[in-house]
């Protein structure tokens, strides 16, 4: 009886966890041996890291090629033996900005890193997660941007759908994927990332070639 209990109270709590709002829907997209062989070599390249983005990012506002920064809120070490350090620069571009009607699709890449001394870093990097911005937590501490949540991905997880990451916007992503990821409305509105949200990010050296 103690075994079903428990058991059932694992079930119960792995249910809450999967209904519980601004989850993160991450998955392989497949079993390993079924995965597809050129992303799960990409994402071996990749380790977690999060950063604050320094503006807000308005889809009606922007254009397709325009820059924007985020401002990484931990060290990240590279798995080619690389640092890049806290409060290194991650300039984004916006790759495609699509309006259509009840509809709008934002899509953003980052491929550099410019370090506090000026040298640039070129890196891949995919969108694994989105959180608003959090001035402070339940007991009334202050919370830096960036250090909302914590960054649970690891190299298992090829895809991520992450439902209503803000209000009526979801992201989706792929670690294969050429773009880091993209912000789609799921009903009439605007895509806006306010400036201070936490991206949750996997972060490689580009490759050469």
């Amino acid at each position: 009886m103690n075994i079903q209990r428990a058991a059932g109270s694992i079930l119960a709590a792995t249910s809450l966890v999967l209904l519980s709002p601004n989850l993160i829907q991450a998955e392989s997209g497949a079993p390993a041996n079924n995965a597809d062989p050129a992303a799960q070599a990409q994402a071996m390249q990749m380790v977690p890291g999060r950063a604050a983005l320094i503006q807000t990012l308005d889809a009606r506002k922007l254009k397709t090629g325009q820059q924007f920064k985020v401002r990484l809120a931990d060290t990240v070490h590279l798995r080619n033996g690389s640092e890049l350090p806290r409060g290194t620069t991650l300039l984004g571009m916006v790759s495609t900005d699509n309006l259509q009607p009840g509809n709008v699709k934002l899509v953003l890449d980052f491929n550099q890193a410019k370090l506090k001394d000026g040298k640039i870093v070129p890196i891949k990097a995919t969108i694994v997660g989105l959180f608003p911005p959090q001035p402070e937590n339940s007991e009334g501490y202050d919370i830096v941007a960036g250090d909302q949540q914590p960054n649970t991905w690891n190299d298992a997880v090829l895809q991520v759908d992450q439902v209503d990451a803000i209000s009526g916007v979801d992201l989706h992503s792929k670690i294969a994927a050429e773009d880091s990821g993209a912000f789609v409305t799921t009903k009439k509105g605007d895509v806006k990332l306010s400036s201070g949200s936490e991206l949750l990010l996997a972060i490689a050296p580009q490759s050469k070639g």
